[in-house]
Formats: C-alpha cells, structure tokens, sequence
C-alpha cells in the first residue's frame, strides 16, 4: 500500500510563492507518474501539473509559466513550486501517484491565497 504526505501549503499573499511537497512510502516511486491536483471550495477537483517516471512535465494552461513540478527520486518526494499566486488558486492540492491500473491520492494541503 502506498501512502501520500503532502506539505507546505499555507496562507500567502496574492504574487507570493509557495512550494508544496509530498512524500511517498513504498518502493514504486520512481517507476511513477506523478500529478499534482487543486480543489477550489464549491468547485471540481482539476488537474495542474504531472511529471513523468523519467522527468517529463506538462502543466495545465492557467499555471503554465508560473509554476514547476519536479521530484525526487532518493528521497521518494515530489514538489510543486508555485510562483505569482492568485486569489482564485485557493484550493486544497493534492498529490496522485499513478502506476499501471493503480493510483492513490494524498490527503491535501490547504493553499489559501489572500491579502
């Protein structure tokens, strides 16, 4: 069984940054894909970032530019640093390990962008 740990959310301002991480047991990290999701109150849980087993990344369009995923592979982790926050990112993040026909979810972190 996998479990997920994600961290790092918290309360910014809006243009501030934050990075998020989540950690994984197990051993299947690296063989992975790894994802990274946002659910705004009210609102569908919808995908943002992923990277790949071997490194590839794709974005969602609205934090294309602003936003890099990357893991960690020795360390079983993986990050979303996020950059020029908005209000509307409000939402808790979370992270999904993808293997075969298998995927677990963490549980989240809250990110709360707000002056």
């Amino acid at each position: 069984q996998v479990q997920l740990v994600e961290s790092g959310g918290g309360l910014v301002q809006p243009g501030g940054s934050l990075r998020l991480s989540c950690a994984a047991s197990g051993n299947i990290f690296s063989l992975a894909v790894m994802r990274w999701y946002r659910q705004a109150p009210g609102k569908q849980r919808e995908w943002v970032a992923m990277i790949t087993s071997g490194g590839s990344t794709n974005y969602a369009p609205s934090v294309k530019g602003r936003c890099t995923i990357s893991r960690d592979n020795a360390k079983n982790t993986v990050y979303l640093q996020m950059n020029s926050l908005k209000p509307e990112e409000t939402a808790v993040y979370y992270c999904n390990l993808a293997l075969n026909a298998n995927a677990y979810w963490g549980q989240g972190t809250q990110v709360t962008v707000s002056s």
